[in-house]
């Protein structure tokens, strides 16, 4: 289940995004998070398992018809692909009518999604294709 970052939710998101190397440095990590709040575009969410435990964070922007992957972090003990792809549909359901893109660090991790769901950038029809 994925939840939308909130306040109350900071000590767990901030653990989370610690889990990444480039969110080590304390001024960082709480830059990132003031970054997620201060735009509409802009969504940080935390990825609850099927055991209802928050076992990861997707960080997310909106552009145009594009929903752009900008983070994806899990709990040592709950990083598998199939909890990857789990957040990753999670994802799509969420925001069906944007197709969703991936930065360079995550860029691999959507096309091995797609590829899992039998989609690839040459053949998935997009909001913005005309199909």
């Amino acid at each position: 289940m994925l939840l939308k970052y909130r306040s109350d939710y900071q000590k767990i998101a901030m653990g989370l995004l610690s889990l990444m190397p480039t969110f080590k440095d304390w001024d960082r990590l709480q830059h990132e998070l003031a970054w997620y709040q201060a735009g509409d575009d802009r969504t940080l969410y935390l990825w609850k398992d099927t055991y209802d435990d928050f076992a990861g964070a997707v960080g997310t922007q909106i552009q145009g018809n594009y929903l752009i992957v900008r983070l994806i972090t899990l709990m040592p003990d709950k990083d598998v692909i199939e909890n990857t792809w789990q957040l990753l549909d999670q994802l799509a359901t969420t925001l069906p009518d944007k197709r969703l893109m991936g930065t360079l660090s995550t860029a691999k991790t959507i096309a091995k999604w797609e590829y899992h769901h039998g989609q690839s950038h040459s053949n998935r029809a997009t909001a913005d294709s005309g199909q």
